[in-house]
């Protein structure tokens, strides 16, 4: 029932990534499997523009960190409260929490509709079972039809430890500015959805060329995080410092900036000077 009614929405990509791979193939002359790891490239590069907003999503989140846990202290006792506050903080930083979801969501139509691809890959093959035996349709030797499903062979089961780890280190990179909570829920969630691949629901059935696009994906995030903590300055330490609101400054500046000023230096010859000793004249005795 799901699959019906995502099907139709999704036709249109799902033709789109179907001219893709068919170019990937019998232009550029790629298996399909490698076709699928090159539209995944594909897929990544062009959503570029919106890990650079991720990144510059990151960076703001970094810089207003403190800022944002003083608001969550302050309204600690009203989650109401707090959720406003922030929302109006983010409003006036310009700053979108979000964007660090949007080449995850971005994927998501991208994900359900090559599953739809590889679904009529499998029902009518290019050159038809004589190309499933060629090995066509086969991966480095070690999965043996990328249109079939994941548990159809022991392969399957290995790219899901794969994938597993791949998305628990693309979630480890690309999580710094979650709260605990999100991120523990992010790096659930990888298992969740493996269990969900090898107990489906009614007769969906994952083909292994999705995990092939997942992996791939993760990998690419991975890479992207290693640039990113380059990209993105870290949070600084807090050194006690007091805003410019408390009219303090344990820096120093502000003390000397508002200090009295301090008295003339003395004159170093003067300040090394003796006092002067009186010397006593002796009379002079009378004859």
């Amino acid at each position: 029932m799901i699959a019906a009614i995502l099907a139709s929405p999704l036709t249109p990509i799902e033709n789109f990534l179907r001219s893709v791979l068919d170019w990937l193939h019998g232009t550029a002359g790629l298996p399909w499997a490698w076709s699928i790891i090159a539209l995944t490239v594909i897929v990544r590069m062009v959503l570029v523009p919106l890990t650079v907003k991720q990144i510059h999503s990151m960076q703001a989140l970094q810089r207003h960190a403190p800022e944002m846990k003083e608001i969550q202290k302050k309204y600690k006792d009203d989650r109401q409260k707090q959720q406003e506050e922030l929302m109006k903080f983010y409003k006036e930083n310009q700053i979108n929490p979000l964007a660090s979801c949007l080449p995850i969501a971005a994927q998501l139509p991208v994900f359900f509709a090559l599953y739809y691809v590889l679904r009529h890959l499998s029902r009518n093959p290019p050159g038809g079972q004589a190309a499933v035996d060629a090995g066509k349709f086969s991966w480095l030797h070690v999965v043996p039809n990328i249109t079939d499903s994941i548990t159809a062979h022991w392969s399957g089961y290995v790219l899901i430890v794969i994938y597993i780890l791949s998305q628990l280190a693309s979630t480890y990179y690309m999580s710094t500015t979650m709260e605990k909570s999100q991120r523990m829920l992010m790096l659930a969630m990888p298992l969740v959805f493996a269990v969900f691949i090898l107990h489906p629901v009614g007769t969906a059935v994952f083909p292994t060329g999705l995990l092939l696009y997942w992996v791939t994906t993760n990998l690419w995030t991975v890479g992207q995080g290693l640039i990113t903590r380059r990209l993105v300055p870290r949070t600084p330490a807090p050194t006690g410092k007091k805003s410019s609101r408390s009219g303090g400054d344990d820096s120093g500046n502000g003390a000397k900036r508002h200090s009295a000023p301090s008295p003339k230096p003395v004159p170093a010859a003067k300040a090394q000077a003796r006092p002067v000793r009186k010397v006593k004249r002796k009379k002079k005795s009378r004859r």
